[in-house]
């Protein structure tokens, strides 16, 4: 790829992150439950994504800006799952004739979970819902809590996909963030992990954290390659302490400078690509053997609340406190707060707190900033077949606000559409809010990460 460290600077202005068009900001009056069953009933796939929340950690990362308890009494995720419990029961019903494609555990950890507790997750789960026999479990692991033996019952409970948090393996780093873990742990998870199956195994990272320069994060990546995970995401730390109090703990003068998080991220672009992996979007890489890299090629990535992921032929319905569904076009989102999620679903058996049904307008929009953040590409006749429109003409106000990436060289259009070219890829979270009608609103209320 080719990085421009100046028009990267130009172009850095704040965005979201697109995992949802509109954004959770434009979220508002709660879901009537009619309103809820009728989505359910006229969706036009039967499969389903199921993504559950598990919000406790352990302990507290300085960086982090999750929905997270953070907590050591493991008996809280007893009353938790006790309320799961109640939101499985009343969720399954209505999905009793869909069949679950893809199952996705984030949090918070959801490795603080111990294995009895699991297995009741599962249980709850596969005993209300119907599963594909060859389903993918993605499961979010911090190493620190998981021993190299719990991969085995979590293989056998279905899990074959992970995601781990390595952040940075300097030491340093790991003291200034409150995460110090052991290399030489995450390398033996690895490790076992391949000797199960397990497919598509993905590491985190940040850049921007406190003490980092563009040579140590180079040698941390040089580290986590000679793991060959299947996937690469490297995240933008968005500093934020007035948004989240843990942020605060980390002191401004530890951070680096623009320039030098400029330094390492053309860094690790070049060393990640240069190592075969192929630049998915925004802050990931996949091996052109991936199944995300396929899809990419295929033209069927797709973008939800998990980010990048396969299942874009699914509905997805999120349980737990704080999780997004989207059916349809309705969004619906679930009590934040741990105690109103829990309260919630005692007195309701859901959690329920607001939502969006989308318009044809947004329908259309969201089409077009999917297309750009996932394949880089809109084709204007895909969208007038799709929508019955003549999608220049409009987009016509819109395609006005293009005129300064055509004219850097970021985006180009032809009569067929618009292509984002190689060095624009950095930047398509902001071509993409050429096409965000509710962004205009919001952009003076909100305060997004930046994009880079």
């Amino acid at each position: 790829m080719h990085f421009d460290p100046e028009l990267i600077r130009r172009y850095d202005m704040a965005a979201p992150r697109y995992t949802s068009y509109p954004t959770a900001l434009s979220f508002t009056e709660a879901v009537r439950g009619d309103q809820w069953r009728t989505a359910v009933q006229q969706a036009r796939s039967r499969k389903l994504s199921l993504y559950v929340h598990i919000p406790f950690c352990r302990e507290l990362c300085y960086y982090c800006g999750c929905n997270k308890v953070v907590t050591r009494h493991g008996h809280k995720a007893d009353t938790y799952l006790d309320h799961l419990a109640k939101e499985i029961a009343y969720q399954a019903p209505l999905f009793a004739d869909f069949e679950v494609q893809h199952l996705h555990l984030g949090g918070g950890t959801p490795t603080f979970l111990d294995q009895a507790q699991m297995t009741r997750l599962m249980t709850l789960l596969k005993g209300h819902f119907r599963f594909a026999p060859a389903f993918h479990g993605a499961i979010e692991v911090d190493p620190r809590a998981l021993a190299v033996k719990d991969l085995d019952w979590l293989a056998a409970l279905g899990f074959n996909r992970l995601s781990m948090g390595a952040q940075d393996f300097n030491p340093r780093v790991q003291q200034a963030i409150n995460r110090v873990q052991s290399t030489e742990h995450l390398t033996a998870l690895m490790a076992r992990a391949r000797q199960l199956g397990f497919g598509s195994i993905n590491l985190d990272f940040i850049y921007g954290l406190p003490f980092q320069d563009a040579a140590s994060f180079r040698q941390t990546l040089d580290q986590a390659l000679a793991l060959a995970p299947d996937r690469f995401s490297i995240f933008n730390y968005a500093h934020l302490p007035e948004r989240f109090a843990a942020q605060r703990k980390i002191k401004d003068d530890s951070l680096p400078a623009p320039a030098e998080k400029l330094r390492m991220l053309g860094g690790a672009i070049g060393q990640l690509t240069e190592a075969g992996y192929a630049f998915i979007g925004m802050d990931h890489f996949a091996r052109q053997d991936d199944e995300l890299a396929l899809a990419q090629r295929q033209g069927r990535l797709h973008r939800n609340f998990q980010g990048y992921t396969t299942d874009g032929d699914c509905e997805l319905l999120a349980l737990g406190a704080s999780a997004i569904s989207q059916v349809g076009g309705l969004y619906v989102q679930n009590e934040k707060d741990l105690r109103a999620y829990q309260q919630a679903t005692a007195e309701h058996g859901h959690a329920r707190v607001k939502g969006y049904q989308m318009s044809d307008d947004d329908k259309v929009r969201a089409a077009a900033i999917g297309a750009l953040l996932c394949n880089f590409r809109l084709d204007w006749p895909k969208l007038d077949q799709a929508f019955g429109i003549d999608s220049r003409a409009y987009f016509g106000e819109d395609r006005q606000l293009l005129a300064p990436f055509i004219q850097d060289g970021l985006v180009h259009e032809d009569e067929q559409g618009l292509t984002v070219t190689e060095q624009g890829r950095l930047l398509v979270r902001t071509i993409a809010t050429a096409f965000d009608s509710h962004l205009r609103r919001q952009v003076r209320q909100h305060r997004f990460s930046r994009v880079i």
